[in-house]
């Protein structure tokens, strides 16, 4: 590592961690960490890579807190607490302007772990021949045997999400030029995919209540099928219960094409999980809680098949299976 690299690191990246323990203020190789009393660790890495997670030209501030936040919900589908994370950046060679891209991209850093009560533990910034690249490691505790899983879901189980789903899939094709509205419904669309909001304090408080959690990265349609395939059951959803936003209601009905990306588009990162019946008012007092809603979708099916219906009881998913890396 050169000398220039270490300034880098003192000067944006040392202030956004502890001066003790478990970090050291990044002054060794590597961090010490305690786990607290009576916790189980968990651990998630989520990556992103210019042109493929983010626009390599969108605010690098938006970009730290995108890549904090997606790990975050990780956290917050296993019903953990944050406690830190581990950062690698992968910098193009030749980047013009790198120390104002580091400054504002450590200035989104900091505003997340002060929001979301965590700090940097360490990690390593490199050059790259590709583009640029972010990869966290997030650290969480849950109480010990509590955590959260995808698999144990039951027949007959109620399917909840939280908030609303299609949000950041519509804001993406309005940066992309693929939709043309100007009005601050279509702004907000892009901030939830420029922020996600992960969910911690209900995944906290899901614990004895859900059956299985799994937060909604690749879409609806492809992440109820890892609940589905890890409990060995199928799922039956009625799309007129999937909640929307105002925003995206409103361009819905202008676009009416984009509407399989209510259940397809991705970058959701809200909470689908499954409860059985009894759990309904508890669920109910949860969203009471929170201030943001808890939708009960569908239910949990002995058939190994996954139907989105409409009113008709058509299946709307088809061959849609979410988003794919490979």
């Amino acid at each position: 590592m050169t000398s220039g690299e270490f300034d880098l690191i003192s000067r944006y990246f040392a202030p956004l961690a502890s001066p003790g323990k478990p970090a050291y203020g990044l002054t060794d190789d590597a961090a010490v960490l305690t786990p607290p009393a009576g916790c189980d660790l968990i651990f998630t890495k989520d990556a992103l890579v210019a042109g493929v997670h983010f626009f390599a030209d969108d605010p690098a501030d938006k970009i730290a807190r995108k890549a904090l936040r997606v790990n975050l919900s990780d956290l917050a589908a296993m019903g953990a607490v944050p406690l830190g994370y581990l950062l690698a950046l992968a910098l193009p060679r030749g980047m013009k302007d790198i120390e104002p891209w580091i400054s504002e991209f450590c200035r989104g850093l900091g505003q997340d772990q002060a929001e979301f009560g965590w700090s940097l533990f360490g990690g390593d910034t490199v050059s790259t021949d590709g583009p640029l690249m972010i990869s966290v490691t997030a650290i969480g505790s849950v109480v010990r045997g509590q955590a959260l899983r995808r698999s144990g879901a039951r027949a007959g189980d109620d399917i909840y999400v939280s908030g609303t789903l299609g949000d950041a899939a519509l804001g993406l094709k309005r940066l992309m030029g693929e939709i043309d509205t100007a009005d601050e419904a279509g702004k907000a669309l892009e901030n939830r995919y420029y922020l996600p909001q992960p969910r911690l304090a209900l995944g906290h408080n899901l614990a004895g209540i859900a059956t299985a959690v799994i937060d909604i990265s690749d879409g609806l349609a492809g992440d109820i099928r890892h609940l589905c395939d890890l409990s060995g059951l199928g799922a039956e959803i009625k799309a007129e219960l999937i909640p929307l936003s105002a925003g995206a209601g409103k361009l819905l009905a202008s676009f009416p094409a984009y509407k399989s990306l209510i259940w397809t588009g991705g970058d959701d990162y809200e909470l689908l999980f499954t409860a059985g019946r009894p759990e309904r008012q508890n669920i109910a007092r949860l969203m009471q809680e929170f201030g943001f809603p808890v939708t009960r979708i569908g239910h949990m099916t002995v058939q190994k098949a996954i139907m989105i219906a409409d009113k008709d009881g058509i299946n709307l998913l088809g061959n849609s299976q979410g988003f794919r890396h490979f």
